[in-house]
Order: C-alpha cells, then structure tokens, then sequence
C-alpha cells in the first residue's frame, strides 16, 4: 500500500513528468493458501493495487480470469495486453471506449439480501455462465464468517443472498488466491474487480 504508490511517484520524478501515465496488471489468479475466512495475503495485494488507482493516472488491468492458477507465469499475454491497450487508447490517445471492468460502488441490505452497484459497468453486466450463474461472491453476517452466496444479476446490480446469514452486513468478491471462478462481466468484456466491502 505505501510502496507501489511510492514507485510510480519516484518513476514521475525521475523522469520529470509528474503527470506520465502509469498502467499496471493486478496479480493473476493462483494458487495460494486463504480465504475470507482465514485471510488471504493474495488478495490483500490484489486490493493495495487497487487502492493505487487513487493516484492520478493510473490504471489497473485485472487478470483473474485469465491467468492460471498452477503457473504464476501464464502464458496468455494477449488478452493482458489488449486490456492493458484499451486502457491507453481510452485515456491517452482518446479512442474514447469502455476500458475497465466494473467494480464496487455501494451496496444496500433489504432483509436478507445485499444488492450492489457498480461504476464501469459499460453497456451492463453480464456473466460468462449459460446459465446465469455469477460466482466468486461471498457474504457475512455481524460474526464475520463468510459463506459463499447465490448472486443474481438485475439490471444493473447484483442481488445476493445465503441460506446460512439471515442478516448481511458485508460481502468479499474474488477473496481467494485463485478466483478464476469469478465470471462477472460488463458486456465489453472486462471482468469485475475483487474487493471487499468491510
């Protein structure tokens, strides 16, 4: 959380451009211990990378669902690549275009369910599931202990719910070190950001 901003800010200075744009790819899925529930230091990176889009001029690439879970050198470099140049033909050569992937805005309880909002969601989410299931997402009732949740998209939020937490009060997406199940999309075909909402 304090070093990568640190190393774009000293990259700026030493090249005396404190406006030069600063594109980064979040770590890939794979294979590393933890949960929600015990902790996952692989996420926990996924999200300082994250909190690095508060400096100006940058933006992220997310690869959960590309990467492998058993290679932490996966071999598909194309689609990084092209997320990675939607980003710069939209910011710096102004093809205007959707670039990014939705990712959390709000979220508000109605009874037991929790529905979520969502900036960059393009022209709607979607899911790469025939049959319409979105995953990756878990919620957590005041004792904290998550439990994976039925995810629904309607309209453009998504609705989620649990037989086992009766009263939500947070909800982690993608908290693992391999979230290659994560399938929530917008319909340019950016995949969701991970995050966590406590």
């Amino acid at each position: 959380r304090k070093a990568f901003p640190l190393l774009i800010q000293d990259w700026r200075q030493q090249w005396n451009n404190q406006t030069m744009p600063f594109y980064f790819v979040q770590l890939a899925t794979f294979n590393n211990p933890g949960n929600s529930n015990e902790g996952c230091g692989w996420a926990e990176l996924r999200e300082a990378q994250s909190m690095t889009l508060q400096l100006p001029n940058t933006g992220m690439c997310v690869t959960t669902d590309i990467g492998n879970p058993w290679d932490i050198h996966a071999t598909n470099k194309q689609d990084v690549g092209k997320r990675l140049s939607a980003i710069a033909l939209n910011n710096v050569y102004e093809k205007l275009m959707v670039c990014n992937g939705p990712s959390f805005k709000d979220m508000q309880v109605v009874g037991n369910q929790i529905i979520l909002t969502f900036n960059d969601v393009g022209s709607g989410l979607t899911t790469t599931d025939k049959y319409g299931y979105v995953k990756g997402f878990e919620i957590a009732g005041n004792d904290r202990i998550f439990h994976f949740a039925q995810a629904v998209i309607k309209g453009n939020t998504v609705v989620l719910s649990c037989d086992a937490v009766s009263q939500p009060v947070a909800v982690h997406f993608g908290w693992m070190g391999d979230a290659s199940d994560c399938n929530l999309y917008n319909k340019e075909g950016f995949p969701a950001v991970p995050f966590r909402t406590e």
